[in-house]
């Protein structure tokens, strides 16, 4: 009998239950039209996602409307980004929405966490989560 080797899933993301339920209501609303596979990405993730109480969520968790500082590992680049609901983004503002695909990948990502980021013609560039600058929960801030 041959060995087979089993690739390990992506860990789930870590979700508070109130992004959980507006996420939801967000992947309901795109999953007809031009953002659908975006959607269903996002579907997935929420799938397989474990849910954190609002106040238990770690401080170092990106969560929605948390803003967090990046770097590319390569160059040291580092920039920051706010992560948004769709029609809150807004590029100038380095607003990301959730359904942009760098969005969704750094949803529930840690500090510290990395991920591979496909570019253009084919490169590939790593990204590393440096700080969460501000998250909601973290701030008290359980309305937003």
């Amino acid at each position: 009998m041959g060995s087979m080797t089993l690739l390990s899933p992506a860990p789930a993301v870590r979700i508070t239950t109130e992004d959980m339920s507006r996420l939801r209501t967000i992947v309901e609303r795109y999953l007809e039209g031009s953002r659908a596979e975006a959607a269903e990405l996002l579907e997935l993730e929420l799938d397989r996602a474990s849910i954190t109480p609002q106040h238990q969520i770690p401080a170092d968790v990106v969560t929605m409307r948390s803003r967090i500082l990046f770097e590319d590992v390569e160059t040291g680049r580092r920039r920051e980004a706010t992560l948004v609901y769709p029609d809150e983004a807004d590029m100038a503002q380095s607003k990301v929405s959730i359904l942009a695909p760098v969005g969704l990948a750094v949803l529930g990502l840690r500090v510290g966490d990395v991920i591979d980021w496909p570019l253009p013609n084919g490169r590939v560039t790593t990204l590393r989560i440096v700080a969460v600058l501000y998250q909601p929960e973290a701030a008290g801030d359980f309305h937003l």
